[in-house]
């Protein structure tokens, strides 16, 4: 769930609105439908993240939902948010974080490798980017 959020720069919700058939590994998209906004956008899905999601499927056979939590129900906030934070723990990661971070983190990798702008805009669904406040390390 983690490595979706941040390949594709997925908001939560959109994570746990995700559906099986959103997933067209074939030209290697997701599609994420009634997002912020209310509307549909298509991100581009990493061959890696391909292999990740077919082993999940086959490991844990969702009916509907893409991540299903108890009773085949779509996975809730609370246990993404403990997903996060265990994530966290294992890495020794001591600062504070949200999972929205790997949003922002997945827009500035773009930007430092190159990737235009308006293309970045447009993946995120987002109309206006907003400058980004750097820590340094």
């Amino acid at each position: 769930m983690l490595s979706l959020i941040y390949s594709c720069g997925l908001r939560r919700g959109e994570l746990l609105n995700l559906k099986i058939a959103d997933i067209d590994s074939k030209r290697n998209l997701v599609i994420i439908r009634m997002a912020k906004g209310r509307k549909d956008r298509i991100v581009p899905l990493s061959d890696k993240i391909i292999t990740i999601l077919r082993e999940y499927y086959l490991a844990f056979k969702p009916k509907l939902w893409l991540f299903e939590g108890q009773k085949e129900d779509k996975y809730c906030d609370e246990s993404l948010a403990k997903v996060f934070k265990n994530a966290l723990n294992k890495a020794g990661i001591a600062k504070p974080a949200s999972l929205h971070w790997l949003r922002h983190s997945y827009a500035t990798h773009l930007l430092e490798n190159g990737t235009d702008l308006r293309y970045i805009q447009e993946i995120l669904g987002t109309a206006v980017l907003k400058p980004l406040k750097f820590i340094p390390m």
